[in-house]
């Protein structure tokens, strides 16, 4: 039995229709080694390599905050009233 879905080529959302998904009220968390968080955080302090942080993001991929805890970058998205989603 095949699925329609099957041969389905899935095109692109815009950063646009990100920002707008679920009302602006989306958000994910991401792992982030601290050698790759000046190209996220170009504001944030020099960081020592190979420590493992996590960042909260707009569900258009905009930087949130940055923390040393996933559960610390939840707790902030619940704070602000975001929904954090799993991505893969």
């Amino acid at each position: 039995m095949t699925n329609e879905t099957d041969n389905a080529t899935f095109g692109a959302i815009s950063p646009e229709a990100l920002a707008v998904l679920g009302g602006g009220r989306i958000a994910y968390v991401k792992a982030i080694r601290s050698e790759d968080v000046q190209k996220q955080f170009p504001q944030a302090p020099q960081l020592a390599p190979g420590t493992l942080l996590y960042a909260l993001h707009a569900a258009d991929g905009t930087p949130i905050m940055l923390t040393d805890s996933r559960e610390a970058a939840i707790a902030n998205a619940w704070s602000q009233e975001l929904e954090t989603v799993s991505v893969h």
